[in-house]
């Protein structure tokens, strides 16, 4: 595993790693809000070992990655970061990728189906609508919570209620204490109205949504996205029925064999 980083346009360090065979098909695996790569790191390992170049980043604002001076809503658009995965991929020298994205990675990828189309071999999500509408007095409870309970307190009640199983629990709960809270509230902001179903709809290459079973709150969003994409023949979905929020940490030999047989399936996309 090898470790870059590079610096966004506005002067953010963004941080990834670059797993397996460089000559091997490129795979993408991008976490979610409040997450970070290590979420992946036995993943990319698995992947590497099966032929897969494999690059895993640190959203801006997360784990090893930086963050702006300004810390507000406008620093971190879903444009703005999206923008900073292009620029990964550009100072990869990848080729078009097979991307997997879990909740805001997933976002993030369904943006850049408009922007850069053939940066993509296939996508899958999985935590992921691909249409939000939250109340405006939603987002602000999450550096809220934080401030009253704390970062660890608020950690581990995240993580309990992310995942079923105790070593994804712990991991989660770790990742998250390690981020900054008033990121991530910035970030959040920006995700309670979105609507990135005509991207989807738009895309001709794969689509593959994983749906875990246990992830009750997005389960509960992912309406639209069903009715919107239910008989478009690049469009697929796998239940995963013990996969939780995080269907990678407790789901994992189903989430990566579904992974395996999507990218075989369309090797040639």
């Amino acid at each position: 595993m090898t470790q870059h980083k590079f610096d966004a346009d506005d002067g953010v360090t963004i941080v990834y790693d670059d797993v397996g065979p460089r000559g091997g098909p490129a795979v993408v695996l991008c976490h979610g809000l409040a997450a970070a790569g290590r979420q992946f790191a036995a993943d990319a390992g698995y992947f590497a070992e099966a032929g897969y170049r494999v690059l895993v980043p640190d959203l801006r604002g997360h784990g090893r990655s930086g963050k702006p001076a300004a810390i507000r809503p406008e620093t971190f658009t879903i444009g703005r970061m999206a923008a900073d995965l292009v620029a990964m991929l550009d100072h990869a020298g990848s080729a078009p990728v097979h991307w997997v994205g879990n909740s805001l990675g997933g976002i993030l990828a369904l943006s850049l189906l408009g922007a850069a189309p053939r940066r993509f071999l296939s996508l899958a999500t999985f935590g992921t609508a691909y249409r939000l509408d939250l109340p405006p007095w939603a987002t602000p409870l999450i550096p809220l919570g934080t401030k009253v309970f704390g970062k660890g307190l608020s950690a581990w009640t995240t993580a309990w209620a992310t995942s079923t199983d105790p070593e994804a629990r712990r991991l989660i709960a770790e990742i998250l204490a390690g981020n900054d809270f008033d990121c991530i509230g910035a970030i959040a902001h920006n995700l309670a109205r979105y609507d990135l179903i005509a991207e989807a709809r738009n895309f001709a290459g794969p689509i593959l949504l994983l749906r875990g079973g246990r992830d009750g709150a997005v389960n509960r969003a992912l309406g639209p996205t069903l009715k919107a994409m239910a008989g478009r023949r690049n469009f697929s979905l796998v239940q995963l029925a013990q996969g939780g929020h995080c269907a990678n940490l407790d789901a994992t030999a189903q989430w990566r064999g579904a992974l395996l047989a999507f990218w075989k399936r369309n090797a040639g996309a």
